[in-house]
């Protein structure tokens, strides 16, 4: 199911005898940012092994807790993750800067040549 105001930009892929729906978003630069499907980019992380996190809205900040106990500092995004398949959903922004150094923030003159484009 798409968000309303989402284009329907999907394309069917035959899978043996499984039918799959494969959505592929819109990647747009527009001056010195970056649009995916309509929505402005924020903010970037990347991966080392070419994962991307793409930030469209704040969601809410939060304590959040890791395992250890202890309560970090943290702000839940909403936008879209390029991973082992692209999606649409909520990402916390502390879990990822917590990976360092195999992540990092995107500069921001950088975000609008930036993902995995098809």
């Amino acid at each position: 199911m798409l968000r309303k105001g989402i284009k329907d930009d999907r394309k069917r892929k035959k899978i043996g005898e499984i039918h799959c729906v494969i959505y592929m978003a819109n990647f747009e630069t527009k001056g010195k940012n970056l649009y995916i499907d309509g929505k402005r980019v924020l903010r970037a992380w990347e991966s080392w092994n070419g994962w991307y996190w793409f930030a469209t809205e704040k969601v809410k900040e939060q304590l959040s807790d890791f395992g250890d106990g202890r309560p970090v500092r943290d702000t839940i995004w909403y936008g879209y993750v390029q991973g082992l398949e692209d999606e649409w959903g909520c990402f916390s922004q502390a879990e990822i800067e917590s990976l360092k150094p195999k992540t990092w923030e995107i500069p921001k003159k950088n975000v609008p040549y930036s993902g995995r484009r098809r």
